[in-house]
C-alpha cells in the first residue's frame, strides 16, 4: 500500500488538475502521441475521443485503487497489458502511459506542483513500472 502522504499528494494533484483543466483526455493523448507518434494510428476508430476518454478514466481508477487498497488495480493492469499487446502496443509504450499522465498533471498544475507531489508520483510510477514489466500481481 502507498504511504498515506503519497496517496494524499496524488489524490490532491488529480483533483487540482481536474479543477484547472477539466477533461485531461486531450492533453494526455496529445502528450502520448507526441512521444509515440506511431500510437495515434491505433485510435483510427476513435473519431469522437470517447474511447480515449474511457481508457483514461480506467487509468485514473487504477491509479486511485493502486495508491489505496489495491483491490483490483493489479488485475486491471495485467488484463490491459495483455489486451494492448494484442493491439500491437509495445510493453514499453504501455508502461510509459502512467508517466504521461503524471507529466500532464504536472504541466497543468504548474506552480502548484510541489516536491512532495513529485516524490509521490515518482514512487508510484516506479512501483507501477516494475509491476507492468514483471507482470506479477501487486
Amino acid at each position: 500500500m502507498t504511504a498515506p502522504e503519497h496517496r494524499a499528494a496524488i489524490e490532491s494533484s488529480l483533483e487540482l488538475a481536474a479543477e484547472r483543466a477539466g477533461d485531461l483526455t486531450p492533453l494526455v493523448y496529445a502528450k502520448l502521441f507526441a512521444r509515440n507518434p506511431e500510437m495515434e494510428a491505433l485510435f483510427w476508430r476513435d473519431e469522437s475521443g470517447k474511447i480515449r476518454g474511457e481508457m483514461l478514466s480506467q487509468v485514473f481508477d487504477a491509479i486511485l485503487d493502486f495508491i489505496s487498497e489495491r483491490r483490483y488495480a493489479g488485475h486491471l493492469i495485467q488484463a490491459s497489458v495483455s489486451i494492448h499487446t494484442e493491439y500491437g502496443v509495445p510493453l514499453d509504450v504501455f508502461g510509459t502511459f502512467f508517466g504521461v499522465v503524471s507529466a500532464t498533471v504536472r504541466e497543468v498544475l504548474g506552480e502548484k506542483w510541489t516536491p512532495q507531489i513529485g516524490a509521490a508520483w515518482d514512487r508510484v510510477l516506479h512501483e507501477l513500472e516494475a509491476y507492468v514489466k514483471a507482470g506479477e500481481p501487486v
